[in-house]
């Protein structure tokens, strides 16, 4: 496995949350994309998507839905690592 946190995974995404901004119910991450889709490795381009918590969405910059994955739903059990830092 890489350590370039811009490639994307599960592993990659709870890394950035520990630092990411939330702000209006979704932390800001950025992943490597190709034509806007999430790249399997290092391209030219790093694009915002959007972390909901609430929902354990990730979506792109056009707020379209990426995936779900229960393990960030706060619904099931996810602890939002900005709560810890507000501490």
């Amino acid at each position: 496995m890489t350590d370039d946190l811009h490639i994307f995974s599960e592993a990659h995404l709870h890394e950035q949350l520990k630092s990411a901004p939330f702000t209006q119910g979704f932390y800001t991450v950025q992943f490597y994309t190709t034509d806007g889709l999430l790249a399997k490795g290092k391209t030219d381009t790093l694009s915002p998507f959007y972390l909901y918590p609430s929902g354990g969405t990730l979506r792109d910059s056009n707020f379209n839905l990426v995936f779900y994955d229960s393990q960030f739903d706060t619904y099931r059990g996810f602890k939002p690592p900005h709560l810890a830092r507000e501490k």
